[in-house]
């Protein structure tokens, strides 16, 4: 969204380097507990680097080019030295690469290296992005004191976990991932991913699904082929899930999110067990990004240099909030004292006959219908995506909404501002000629020229769907504010593909599945099945 760059140099600006002169000692050998050696390069000002705090960046796609220059030097230049590391199994470090599975033994092993370096002084902070976040939930329970901050962004402890949940397999992301990785030290790598764009979102239409990784880039991958195996809940993914010891973690945290990013619920959840475990100083910002949107690095980087480098110097970082929000459509960053913030209140609106939409009770009639053919997906259109090639964040629905597989449901013109912050869900009473059948719900504001942009959405799963059901779907959290003149609009449709994974209505496993079965499809809204979305709105009008 090119709107991020500009709405961050407003909020946060980097301070002026100290200096631009810096030097790399490169391939530092950092021994493992097993054995193994990972590589890392040391970045330092030319001149009185040792024993400046160190930032600590471990990562699985190389040490050098666009992912790992532009972290690195904002911070090399500004007061820090920059140890960054290659993940096991990458780009020289010693492997296998198994993603995500030794990331707390080496985390901790290559701390306990860094302390005991000569050009090391009395302090540390860990910082990066997305996996880059990951391996700081890893290890955060169990730091030596010499860390003094985290600076996780668009990161949660339990990283892969949310995409291979039973009840809503999220298939584009991990698969797209497992792609990117697979080819990244092949020469040309990040040319060939901008250009595999097409080829790969053609190879997720593929079935059965366990042969799309060979149709996308000729060969199998071993951790396609385990997120298309093993559900979230199985004992196989135990490892790489660290949601446990985030209410141990005593050192200070400020993490970055933001509203259309992959990791966003997990990352709140995160947030709000520091918060709950009365841990201070924890700070959370959220920004109107996706996962790899510009400003995300930038105000991660602000973070660092704010609240990390002040707190590995023994100095207090500058007051603010605990909690900083970029309330959309109103377009404003605003401070809160929490996550959620205390005020909202959840207000059911229903859906009533007519396609409209009401906080009054639904009067009784008839249920809407649609027909879903996972031959003809619903599409996934904008929201949250990470994918090359691939608009995510706000769009314009016209084009999802004059399809005939989504129902919409659209209030009045508001006569005064409605503000929505915190978290979304909804109920909706559903009923499918098969058993097996998807509910994805989707929330948009509707502006005075009818264009319905996206807020925050969500799938569910579900079996036993030929019964009526009351399907309980978890969209994103968000912070919006719905103009007065502007309508509340929220779409029921059954698929949003290849975001998800579309539904076969078979109920056979997601990697073997080959037979798609058509699906007729009802919504009901009456007294009885009072279908609505939950939305947390501001009780006290804001000035």
């Amino acid at each position: 969204m090119n709107l991020s760059s500009h709405l961050v140099q407003r909020m946060l600006r980097l301070p002026p380097p100290l200096t631009r002169d810096l030097t790399v000692d490169r391939d530092l050998r950092v021994p493992m507990r097993d054995g193994a050696v990972l590589l890392a390069d040391r970045w330092t000002p030319k001149t009185g680097g040792n024993g400046l705090p160190t930032a600590l960046i471990r990562i699985p796609y190389g040490r050098a080019g666009m992912i790992a220059g532009p972290m690195v030097r904002p911070l090399a230049e500004r007061g820090f030295q920059v140890l960054i590391q290659s993940t096991r199994g990458t780009f020289g470090s010693d492997g296998p690469f198994d993603p995500l599975r030794r990331e707390r033994e080496d985390g901790l092993d290559t701390l306990d290296w860094v302390i005991k370096q000569p050009w090391f002084g009395e302090s540390m902070i860990l910082y990066g992005l997305s996996y880059l976040g990951f391996v700081q939930w890893a290890v955060a329970d169990a730091v030596p004191p010499q860390v003094k901050a985290m600076i996780p962004a668009v990161s949660e402890s339990a990283l892969t976990l949310e995409f291979l949940r039973a009840d809503g397999f999220s298939l584009e992301t991990p698969f797209g991932w497992g792609v990117q990785v697979a080819g990244q030290e092949r020469p040309f790598a990040m040319p060939r991913q901008m250009l595999g764009g097409k080829k790969l979102q053609r190879a997720l239409h593929t079935l059965p699904l366990n042969q799309a990784d060979t149709a996308a880039m000729g060969q199998r991958s071993d951790y396609i082929q385990n997120i298309l195996d093993h559900d979230a809940g199985m004992p196989f993914w135990q490892g790489l899930d660290h949601r446990h010891r985030v209410a141990d973690i005593t050192v200070p945290v400020s993490s970055v999110g933001g509203w259309y990013d992959i990791f966003l619920p997990g990352q709140l959840r995160d947030y709000r067990t520091l918060q709950d475990a009365g841990r201070s100083p924890v700070r959370l910002t959220v920004g109107p990004w996706a996962h790899i949107s510009m400003g995300v690095g930038q105000t991660a980087a602000a973070e660092a240099l704010d609240f990390g480098l002040a707190l590995a110097r023994g100095e207090e970082p500058a007051e603010r909030a605990q909690v900083r929000l970029f309330v959309m459509g109103e377009e404003k960053w605003r401070d809160f004292p929490t996550w959620p913030p205390p005020g909202y209140e959840p207000q059911r609106f229903h859906l009533q006959p007519g396609g409209a939409l009401a906080t009054e009770a639904p009067a009784e009639s008839s249920p809407d219908g649609y027909r879903y053919d996972p031959a003809d997906p619903t599409p996934a259109l904008g929201g949250v995506r990470m994918a090359s090639g691939v608009k995510s964040g706000r769009v314009d629905n016209a084009s999802l909404e004059a399809r005939p597989d989504v129902l919409t449901y659209t209030t009045p013109v508001l006569d005064e501002d409605v503000e929505v912050i915190g978290e979304v869900s909804a109920e909706i009473f559903f009923r499918s000629s098969l058993s097996y059948a998807d509910v994805f719900v989707r929330l948009c504001d509707v502006d005075p020229r009818g264009r319905s942009t996206n807020i925050c959405d969500g799938l569910t799963s579900l079996t036993g769907a030929d019964e009526l059901t009351r399907a309980r779907v978890t969209l994103w959290p968000t912070a919006y504010r719905f103009n007065r003149g502007h309508r509340i609009r929220v779409q029921v449709s059954s698929g949003a593909f290849p975001r998800y994974n579309r539904n076969p209505g078979t109920g056979e496993p997601r990697a073997t599945a080959t037979t798609l079965r058509v699906a007729d499809q009802q919504v009901f809204h009456d007294l009885r099945h009072p279908s609505a979305v939950i939305l947390p709105v501001r009780q006290n009008r804001p000035a």
